[in-house]
């Protein structure tokens, strides 16, 4: 007999609605799943399971995209009544401290509620969601499931780790660098980085250099869609964009590609500027993705990209979106090194050097716009590097630490530079069996392709589950 967490979200949403299964009982398999094996995970830093058990009993009847389906806040998205501490001692219980609990909640977790989902607490982040990796002074580190020595990547780490350990069937995540295709191809699940200004709640379109946005993980590329329409339609868009009215995007996990064309590179926009070097298991698998793109059909062609000068204008905005923290000096010293370093280092930019980012930023987006034009999708590494350690990333050389961060996923922030949705996806085992990830890259507005793409992908790769480990009871 499948197990539930073994069934997609799509599946289990089937089960619920023919009342096969009960919210409750689907909430309650999460929660024991949790209890039993996340000790040796770390993905979670608040199990809410008396609340999420009366939020399941008060479902009754179906109704809402995701009724009766279990996730999680990521622990940046304040939801009423719960410790919101964002990774950080600032807001975690301590000497003097007391846990920040909010009064309200965020349209992040609102609007998941609203479609009938019930939330088990929150998911692991790095200090302000800043770091491409989960590991912080107030929790125990995000590990990857598949060898747990290893972190889960970040700053999505908790969320793509309970994911990919089955103890949620989707998470909603976020990324402003990478945050969530880079935990994602860590562990081994998709991501989706939506376009700017797909999702109203989090567009990119009111942070610096339009970098943040919210979107889905999953196991499957159709529970990510679904998801992602979810994200995509919860609210009234707030800016003038071109992004509503393309889904729904589960539609297209089952399009066809026939027609489509993916330009593949293995270039990335910090060559220049970082020592980076792609595992040749990761570049293997551009060349087994384009492969199986072909075989759907697909026309997979290498194209010639040389960007040029991305390095300085990124560091800048990614700076100057550390500064617009307000913390006072006593609070930079409780804070992580590489934290204090990236808001001290944006205090000291001068608004013309600010301005110059921002507009090479556009420089740099209209270039690697056109330069992408001719492709539906193009196809890259998700990272150069396998998963690394704990411990890996320097935890008190800031800058050296940056460089980690860089070196390990190169291809990742400058899609949020241009505004661009991505999608990752595992292809392949590596040597020791773990799953190695690509990504594509869509066009403006892209989502409904390259879905389709990584679903063609997906029908043509075997499944891959981490063994399970944990603490037994």
């Amino acid at each position: 007999m499948t197990a539930l967490h073994e069934l997609t979200a799509i599946e289990q949403l089937a089960a619920l609605r023919a009342r096969e299964l009960s919210p409750n009982e689907l909430t309650r398999h999460y929660l024991d799943r949790i209890t039993r094996l996340d000790d040796g995970l770390g993905a979670f830093v608040e199990v809410t399971s008396d609340a999420a058990l009366a939020r399941a009993a008060s479902l009754i009847e179906p109704n809402g995209a995701l009724w009766g389906l279990p996730f999680a806040d990521k622990d940046l998205v304040p939801r009423a009544g719960v410790p919101t501490r964002f990774g950080s001692r600032l807001h975690s219980a301590g000497p003097g401290r007391e846990d920040f609990i909010p009064d309200a909640t965020a349209d992040q977790a609102a609007v998941l509620d609203e479609a009938g989902g019930i939330s088990l607490g929150k998911t692991n982040t790095p200090e302000f969601g800043l770091t491409g990796y989960t590991e912080t002074q107030i929790a125990p580190p995000a590990r990857d499931p598949w060898n747990p020595a290893n972190g889960a990547g970040g700053s999505s780490g908790g969320a793509a780790t309970a994911v990919a350990a089955g103890l949620l069937p989707l998470a909603p995540a976020s990324d402003g660098g990478g945050s969530i295709r880079i935990p994602a191809a860590t562990v081994g699940v998709v991501g989706i980085k939506p376009s700017r200004g797909r999702v109203p709640f989090a567009s990119g379109l009111d942070s610096p250099g339009g970098l943040s946005v919210a979107g889905p993980i999953a196991r499957t590329v159709a529970d990510a869609a679904l998801l992602l329409d979810v994200q995509a339609s919860g609210r009234p868009h707030p800016y003038a964009t071109a992004a509503p009215g393309a889904g729904p995007f589960v539609d297209a996990a089952t399009a066809d590609t026939a027609a489509a064309r993916v330009g593949v590179t293995t270039v990335s926009p910090w060559d220049d500027a970082d020592d980076i070097r792609l595992d040749p298991a990761a570049a293997r698998a551009v060349a087994v993705a384009a492969d199986l793109l072909a075989d759907a059909g697909v026309t997979a062609d290498g194209f010639d990209w040389r960007p040029r000068g991305y390095a300085e204008l990124f560091t800048t905005i990614w700076r100057t979106s550390a500064a617009r923290m307000t913390l006072s000096e006593a609070e930079l010293e409780l804070v992580e090194p590489i934290t204090a370093w990236l808001v001290r280092e944006g205090r000291r930019l001068t608004g013309a050097q600010v301005l110059e980012a921002l507009a090479a930023a556009t420089v740099f987006e209209r270039e690697t716009i056109t330069a992408f034009a001719p492709f539906d999708a193009v196809l890259t590494p998700a990272l150069a590097l396998p998963p690394q350690p704990i411990g890996w990333f320097d935890a008190d050389g800031a800058a050296r630490n940056f460089s980690q961060q860089v070196r390990y996923a190169p291809y990742s922030s400058f899609v949020n530079v241009v505004g661009l949705p991505a999608i990752v996806l595992p292809v392949m085992a590596d040597a020791t069996g773990h799953p190695v990830s690509v990504q594509l890259i869509g066009r403006p507005g892209g989502e409904a392709k390259i879905i389709a793409l990584a679903a063609a992908l997906e029908r043509r790769v075997e499944p891959m589950r981490p063994p399970e480990r944990g603490v037994s009871v």
